[in-house]
């Protein structure tokens, strides 16, 4: 392998530690602290007083109760976890509903690496509290750890929506661990956005660069190829190229990709990941060069001849169309190709030819509002204004339920540019290779 010049740093001084969030008494004491008082109430009032507060819900003694969180608190702040455990647990026997007592033990468990207890103890804080991001997180974290991939994914993007604390260690392994299953889900556009987000905080590291190397090669295997082979190679260096484009420093990701390029020109994908590297670097000949070479290497691949008609789009439409009936053919059954290739022959004034490729993607993807947007001008065009004014209709309900986007459309801006083609990886889009 080549030596780039480009610092790798780890994180916590090594590659993504499961544990990291609590590494030390003292990094308990913050982090475990902190992230209970922030995220459980507005303001942290003195433990006697959220004590006092939670044990009204008690059928026990409220000072039995109020004296047991107490001492376990105090245990947990000081550090003294195997004596605060068992003080939580019989604080939680009398009071269940005490939220701040799973969440320290679910904190403490998941630290020991005992995922599945902690898992538990964190399925009780959402119970008790729905909108607990951290929590949600938290959970997901462990189900990773306990292989449950899909339940992990879905509690992790569940957290982001409903928002987690702003520490900048928790949202490192949060955003890693996302990107990581969205990869092995083959969702890899939404898995680039996390791990991009990571390198451009900084993040440099090698289980980085191998996840984000098999998501610009769309490998959606659990583990990157062995180090020290030609697979290996390539899925790092890529990886590593894609992180340092992702923080825009170009140059530097250039010789990665170059390297690649220069050692392994016919491995699966490589001109196609340089082709987005390039469209990223704002190099719109090079890459549309790159994805051609990716069809000379695989001449059924249809992820290249859908980014050259997609990049086409609205710049050269007419010259498009060629690579979108290309994909179409090579991959009638999927319904991405029908997309671009209906918004190609639309932008080129073939509305009648149009309108059963746009449909086709309708059936598809019936929530994404610039289909009904494109079948509404197609449909007036042709002399079909029942149809168009139920196009428009469609897609000025849709976009409100997106968060307004009816109203840029309202103020003149139309929906003219092309689907990125990534936003389709779901298993669903059918893309293939």
């Amino acid at each position: 392998m080549i030596k780039t010049g480009t610092q790798f740093i780890s994180l916590n001084g090594s590659a993504f530690k499961r544990k990291s969030l609590l590494s030390s008494p003292a990094q308990k004491l913050t982090l475990v602290a902190a992230l209970v008082c922030a995220v459980l109430w507005v303001q942290c009032p003195p433990a006697s007083a959220q004590s006092a507060a939670e044990a009204s819900h008690s059928t026990s003694s409220p000072s039995s109760f109020q004296a047991i969180a107490q001492r376990a608190t105090a245990a947990r702040d000081a550090g003294r976890l195997d004596e605060a455990v068992p003080l939580f647990r019989k604080a939680l026997a009398l009071n269940p509903r005490w939220a701040e007592g799973w969440w320290s033990l679910g904190t403490i468990d998941y630290d020991n690496d005992h995922y599945r207890t902690a898992a538990a103890e964190f399925k009780k804080v959402v119970a008790l509290d729905p909108k607990h991001g951290t929590a949600r997180a938290m959970l997901g974290l462990c189900e990773f750890e306990l292989g449950q991939d899909a339940a992990a994914l879905s509690d992790i993007e569940a957290s982001k929506n409903l928002g987690i604390e702003e520490d900048p260690q928790l949202r490192q392994v949060v955003l890693y661990h996302e990107g990581l299953l969205l990869q092995r889900s083959n969702r890899f556009q939404a898995a680039s956005k996390a791990l991009s987000s990571l390198c451009l905080s900084g993040v440099r590291n090698e289980d980085l660069a191998g996840v984000f190397g098999m998501t610009m090669l769309h490998m959606s295997d659990k583990t990157p190829p062995s180090a020290g082979t030609p697979a290996g190679d390539v899925v790092e260096h890529i990886g590593r190229g894609a992180c340092l484009s992702a923080a825009k420093e170009y140059d530097q990701a250039r010789r990665e990709y170059e390297y690649v390029l220069q050692q392994y020109p016919h491995f699966p994908l490589v001109h196609f990941a340089y082709g987005k590297f390039l469209l990223e670097a704002r190099d719109r000949p090079g890459a549309i060069d790159a994805f051609k070479q990716e069809i000379t290497e695989a001449p059924n691949s249809v992820l290249p001849r859908l980014e050259i008609a997609a990049t086409e789009y609205k710049v050269d439409s007419a010259a498009g169309v060629g690579y979108a009936q290309q994909a179409v053919t090579i991959a009638p059954g999927s319904p991405l190709p029908h997309y671009l290739l209906g918004l190609l022959l639309l932008d080129t004034g073939d509305y009648q030819g149009s309108i059963p490729h746009l449909e086709i993607a309708k059936k598809a993807f019936p929530q994404e509002s610039k289909i009904y947007w494109s079948l509404g001008v197609a449909y007036a065009h042709v002399g079909r204004p029942k149809d168009a004014a139920e196009a428009r209709a469609a897609f000025a309900r849709i976009s409100q339920a997106n968060n307004g986007a009816s109203q840029n459309a309202a103020a003149g801006d139309t929906p003219d540019s092309a689907p990125q083609i990534d936003n389709f990886d779901s298993p669903n889009a059918g893309t293939g290779h």
